[in-house]
């Protein structure tokens, strides 16, 4: 009887250790590979359960209606972060169990939407501008977001499908912050983009890099990351960062309040800021990395081309988003439901 307990304890223990050697990853589709994953479980032994999403939205939704949601990892974007710390979402991060946390470019650190990087690690970021195909449009007569309303792109733009991003080219028209919280100045640049309408195409986020390739579309805003990858298959295709301004964007990795297995994310987390991992996962999914060991060490033609590294002057016209406050990001909602339906 005292055997078979004893094998009992030690099922049951060794169950236990099992159930810790897991990480629950969550985060955006299509920037985290394969390979980067399945090289952190086989240096560690670590077993990584990874799911994705396709909207900041989403992954919020799931998080605020949990507070044991199960994830260990996340990538919310910047002004996600600044809403997340806000209502206690996130645990701090113990940078002391980071040693790769040095490798982050200082450019991407101590940002207004998280102070000292308390609850963030910078992963990818990027910019949001014009693409033009030379084949239909010159790309020397489209300098400004305001240019698009021009007649002459009727049924022709693709935009991106994200609320913030549509209004940050219509606020930037008008002269305001992409992070305006004014009702005023929202309510104008949603009556600034329903005069755009008629030369809305589509609106779409994802698979925009056939779209670009194919010529579904030869004129919009897209993603720098995007329109470099495309432009590999498609060398008609040109990139425009607007004088009146565009969003910078930056993708971060988290860890949410109550994550089950803390220490395996510590692991991850240093794992993916080593240079030799960002530089790979940089190389994979074509984003500029915040990883300044990586940077360093990627390919010269890649470091040198504006698309993906613009320049630290052009850089001072891009603005990050920030978190709005409930209403004004209700009032973005209402008015973004309405141009979606036409108006």
């Amino acid at each position: 009887m005292r055997g078979f307990v004893s094998l009992v304890v030690i099922f049951f223990l060794a169950s236990a250790t099992f159930a810790d050697n897991v990480l629950n990853v969550y985060t955006w589709s299509g920037v985290v590979p394969d390979f980067a994953i399945q090289q952190f479980e086989k240096e560690t032994g670590i077993k990584v359960n990874f799911s994705t999403y396709d909207s900041n939205e989403i992954m919020y939704a799931k998080l605020k209606a949990s507070k044991d949601a199960g994830y260990d990892i996340i990538e919310p974007s910047s002004y996600y972060i600044d809403r997340m710390r806000k209502q206690d979402l996130l645990e701090k991060i113990d940078k002391t169990k980071l040693s790769n946390f040095k490798n982050l470019n200082p450019l991407f650190l101590n940002a207004d939407y998280d102070p000292h990087n308390h609850y963030s690690i910078p992963f990818i970021w990027g910019a949001t501008g014009i693409f033009v195909n030379k084949n239909y449009y010159a790309p020397n007569s489209i300098t400004k977001w305001s240019d698009l309303w021009d007649k002459k792109y009727e049924n022709q733009l693709m935009l991106l499908d994200d609320s913030r991003e549509v209004f940050s080219i219509a606020l930037k028209s008008l002269g305001y912050s992409i992070n305006d919280s004014d009702p005023e100045h929202i309510k104008k640049a949603y009556l600034k983009l329903r005069e755009l309408l008629p030369n809305i195409k589509l609106f779409k986020s994802d698979g925009v890099i056939t779209i670009l390739i194919d010529e579904d579309a030869n004129v919009g805003m897209a993603w720098n990351g995007d329109l470099y990858k495309a432009k590999k298959e498609n060398d008609n295709l040109a990139f425009i960062l607007p004088k009146d301004g565009f969003v910078l964007w930056i993708d971060n990795f988290a860890i949410p309040k109550n994550a089950p297995h803390r220490e395996n994310a510590y692991k991850f987390l240093n794992f993916m800021l080593r240079a030799d991992v960002a530089k790979a996962v940089s190389l994979s999914n074509n984003f500029p990395t915040p990883n300044l060991a990586a940077q360093k060490s990627l390919p010269e033609d890649i470091r040198a081309n504006p698309i993906i590294y613009p320049s630290k002057e052009t850089l001072r016209r891009g603005e990050i988003e920030r978190d709005v406050n409930d209403s004004a990001l209700e009032l973005y909602e209402k008015y973004w439901e309405k141009l979606k339906m036409g108006g």
